[in-house]
């Protein structure tokens, strides 16, 4: 796949390089990102260095990018956010944000640019974009929840998080969905 910039005028979506390491790094060491995702703790230059080689290389040459989120152009890292592969016509979103961006619809705006990439035609035309999370991790259910994603359930024991058995909350968006907030159980 072609390197693909997403964005809407207030964030860019773009593969991040060698020169992002120091900043992924200095990000993962938030420890709400630590909590809610499955990256090394402690996370380290090598980590960073590991995630470029083995997973973002590797997603742009299978049609699942990661992102690099920015809300200044050509500027530091602020987040990121990709498209997993989980069958035909289907991907798993996954995200994450610096705290100093968190609770100004900033992620919602991100999700929304990578569903209508992730549906296009002309971009990955998926079928159906999954959404899975640690059970209490509310912030990332209510960005889903504003994009049009629907509740499928709950999946006990269903994750691993560093070594540990984790309940997980599930959610998906088909294509025809519209992108508009839907109702989810308390």
């Amino acid at each position: 796949m072609y390197e693909h910039t997403l964005t809407d005028g207030t964030l860019w979506l773009t593969r991040p390089t060698g020169a992002d390491i120091d900043r992924i790094v200095e990000c993962c060491q938030d420890p709400d990102v630590q909590r809610w995702t499955t990256i090394p703790v402690p996370y380290q230059r090598g980590d960073a260095e590991d995630f470029l080689d083995r997973v973002v290389a590797p997603s742009w040459a299978d049609n699942t990018p990661v992102w690099a989120i920015r809300t200044v152009e050509g500027g530091q890292v602020d987040g990121m956010i990709a498209l997993h592969a989980r069958g035909p016509g289907t991907c798993e979103i996954g995200f994450w944000l610096t705290p100093d961006h968190r609770g100004r619809g900033l992620m919602s705006r991100a999700i929304a640019l990578v569903c209508e990439f992730g549906f296009a035609p002309d971009g990955l035309a998926l079928e159906r974009i999954t959404w899975r999370a640690i059970v209490g991790n509310h912030p990332s259910a209510g960005a889903v929840r504003r994009n049009g994603f629907h509740y499928e359930g709950l999946g006990r024991s269903a994750g691993i998080q560093r070594g540990e058995r984790v309940d997980e909350w599930f959610a998906a968006r088909l294509r025809t969905d519209p992108a508009e907030p839907t109702t989810w159980p308390s």
